[in-house]
């Protein structure tokens, strides 16, 4: 019996986490993390805790939680219930936190948790009442300190400031620190003046300035946390708004604020009025050049508000990535003003290398102009395939984690109490026991010992199981929550998804955020039309019984005999122009070595007659494209074509061909063409067998029977606009 109570008492030590926090190496008398660490040690030696766990935040703030990432892992371990602890032991309540709001948070969670605080310095247990009274008043008093100290601080920096001396940190471009005063670097000050010279004095903006001391051969000297020595635009912006360069000594350019709408949650915010005060610091640039650009900073310096193409916006920016520096793309207009008229050529957009104009210190020889509206369709085309998938249900509750979870937990919750009601009915029998005791009996006292000792045991394995029940309890009531939450994501994007086509650019662009997290493309549009290579999810989905987060789309090279996913769970190809049937991947392209670009160069290459070659024409119809494929050695009858399009023919400029349809001038494919381009083909095509038409380059042609060429391009109808084919 005694080796059976001491093995019980041995199983019911507390088991606790112990964690530390110092905000500076400045603090270490009686706050080191050593002594911290060495008193909540003694301390749970004394109270015969067993500590299980270490945690510790060097330098870190207490003004919230979200700057320590160990009391963060802290917390995430007991809600894990990895180690199943009763105590959390911490030096005093400041180092718990200085906030008062997010210190009874984080003590409620805590307790949610069954977890108790002990703050041993100051003799605090939040077992009790009176220990949850007192941490609620500490907690208020230590916010009050911290507040007091950051007044403390800031005056002293305002007053820093005020004598015209640097403030700490590091020293801005173009300047070093000698014992607390900043001195001229002239081996950077140079490009200062370099930089207000020419914002100030030349009609140069943020960007060119940029652009022009990079391609002129000046190099940012690398410093610091400097990595690049390419100049960019945020560095020419800072240079320009820093009054230190005209001798000021600024104070409260920038203001810590919390985020309206958020407990603990601050950012830094640039302040339009803020002291000036004269330095004690050599200027580099002169007061007169200094207001200057102040003055062009003033009128450059808003947001403009859209004027043009108002209902769109760029679906895909900073999700699609360049193919040669793997950046984000983001969205450019190419807006022109037709001659002799005060109005525009429809808006024409694109995505572009956010590296290809030396605007950012790094540099990308990728400057292609990427169509939107081609890159979104298939991208739109890709998730919608993927997210009818059956499975995709499973999938979001395999990313929020509640499907089996809940399962389990309530598994476990009815074990639980099933074992609870045994040692309940054992416990209710051992009493009728005690009390049917005879007190007479010479063995009652020993006896009476020994139930005591079983009963005691009972009870507090009751009280453990009943602390676990209520444990579960909360756990599954949370991924309840959780559970009903992924039910309606999955209801909202089965929603959006079936109504996407037709949503407003921003919805789509929202969708897309949420959903993506990159888009991976060809550094030149393939010849079955196809600019996507990948795109991956944020979100796994399980697709011919595999969890991806990434759909490798189809290239040129690929099988196309596959009809369903391939090994990377490719979905069905986007279809292109309006999602005509036929499969465009499985057409029969020739690729030659001679360009085609040319009537006569494409019969050579492909060895048929000029007449056989399917040329497409682009044209321009009430200030929009229309493309008209007709047989190689037919001409366009005027008459005609202005009784089927009301206008006379006006083929598109070549200079704008590739911006419209998306193909260079001699490869443009009829089957690869934006959706919103009709196609009309002519009849005098019809009397071949096969036609070639360009397959997406000056490289590649592609061999059909007319009937198969109409149905791979999705044509509008035949016309008849052709003359000089029946001669």
């Amino acid at each position: 019996m005694g080796d059976q109570l001491q093995k019980n008492s041995q199983s019911k030590q507390k088991k606790c986490y112990i964690y530390t926090r110092v905000s500076t190496e400045m603090q270490i008398e009686g706050y080191s993390l050593d002594a911290q660490k060495d008193r909540l040690y003694k301390e749970a030696k004394h109270r015969e805790m067993k500590v299980v766990g270490e945690y510790s935040d060097e330098g870190k703030s207490g003004k919230n939680i979200q700057g320590r990432p160990d009391f963060k892992r802290m917390l995430d371990d007991i809600r894990s219930g990895k180690d199943a602890i009763d105590y959390v032991l911490v030096f005093k309540l400041s180092r718990f936190g200085r906030n008062a709001a997010d210190t009874l948070n984080s003590l409620q969670f805590l307790e949610d948790f069954g977890v108790n605080l002990l703050c041993v310095e100051d003799g605090i247990d939040s077992a009790g009442a009176a220990g949850k009274l007192l941490i609620a008043v500490y907690a208020a008093v230590a916010e009050a300190e911290r507040e007091n100290i950051k007044a403390q601080t800031m005056a002293g920096r305002w007053q820093k400031a005020r004598e015209g001396k640097w403030n700490g940190g590091f020293a801005p471009y173009g300047y070093e620190i000698e014992n607390g005063i900043l001195k001229v670097n002239e081996d950077e000050a140079e490009v200062i003046r370099l930089i207000f010279d020419k914002y100030g004095n030349t009609s140069m903006g943020i960007d060119r300035v940029a652009k022009w001391l990079n391609e002129n051969g000046y190099k940012k000297i690398v410093r610091q946390n400097g990595t690049l020595d390419k100049f960019s635009q945020h560095f020419i912006k800072i240079v320009l708004d820093n009054p230190v360069y005209a001798g000021f000594m600024p104070y409260g350019r920038r203001r810590t604020e919390k985020i309206e709408g958020t407990r603990n949650e601050y950012h830094i915010v640039p302040q339009e009025e803020y002291d000036l005060f004269e330095g004690k610091h050599e200027a580099i640039i002169d007061r007169e050049l200094w207001q200057k650009v102040r003055a062009k900073r003033d009128i450059n310096a808003f947001k403009r508000e859209k004027r043009f193409s108002l209902d769109h916006a760029h679906v895909l920016s900073g999700i699609v990535k360049c193919p040669r520096c793997g950046d984000s793309m983001y969205g450019v207009v190419n807006r022109k003003k037709k001659k002799g008229k005060d109005e525009y050529y429809t808006d024409m957009w694109y995505y572009l290398c956010k590296n290809n104009k030396n605007a950012t210190g790094k540099i990308c020889d990728y400057k292609k102009n990427v169509r939107q509206d081609i890159v979104d369709e298939q991208v739109i085309a890709i998730v919608k395939q993927a997210l009818k998938d059956s499975e995709f249900t499973g999938d979001i509750f395999k990313k929020v984690g509640t499907d089996d979870n809940l399962a389990e937990f309530e598994k476990n919750l009815k074990q639980l109490k099933k074992v609870k009601s045994s040692e309940e009915a054992k416990k209710s029998k051992l009493l009728s026991k005690i009390l049917a005791l005879d007190p007479s009996d010479d063995l009652y006292d020993s006896l009476y010992a020994d139930l005591q000792g079983l009963l005691r045991e009972l009870s507090n394995n009751i009280m453990e199981y009943e602390e676990n029940i209520a444990k579960l309890e909360l756990k599954i009531a949370n991924a309840r929550g959780k559970q009903l939450t992924a039910e309606k994501v999955y209801q909202v994007m089965a929603a959006v998804i079936q109504e996407i086509d037709s949503a407003p650019d921003e919805d789509k662009r929202l969708f897309m955020n949420y959903l993506l997290d990159s888009v991976q493309l060809y550094e030149q549009r393939q010849p079955n039309g196809l600019w996507v290579k990948s795109v991956r999810f944020k979100v796994p989905l399980e697709i011919d019984g595999q969890l991806l987060d990434t759909i490798e789309v189809s290239g040129p090279d690929d099988d196309d005999d596959d009809d369903g996913p391939d090994d990377g769970g490719s979905p069905e190809k986007p279809k292109k122009n309006g999602g005509g049937s036929g499969n465009k991947n499985s057409l029969p392209s020739a690729t030659h070595d001679e360009t085609i670009d040319t009537v006569e160069h494409a019969a050579q290459q492909i060895g048929c007659s000029e007449a056989e070659i399917a040329k497409t024409l682009s044209f321009v119809v009430d200030d929009k494209p229309v493309v008209v494929v007709m047989a190689g050695d037919g001409r366009v009858n005027s008459s005609k074509f202005k009784a089927l399009f009301h206008t006379k023919p006006s083929m598109i400029p070549r200079d704008r061909v590739e911006e419209l349809t998306g193909f260079v001038p001699g490869g443009v494919c009829p089957f690869g063409v934006p959706s919103d381009i009709p196609i009309w083909l002519d009849v005098s095509m019809k009397r071949f067998e096969y036609v070639h038409p360009a397959g997406g380059n000056i490289y590649t042609s592609v061999k059909l029977t007319p009937e198969e060429l109409e149905k791979a391009s999705d044509a509008v109808g035949w016309c008849d606009v052709c003359k000089g084919w029946e001669e």
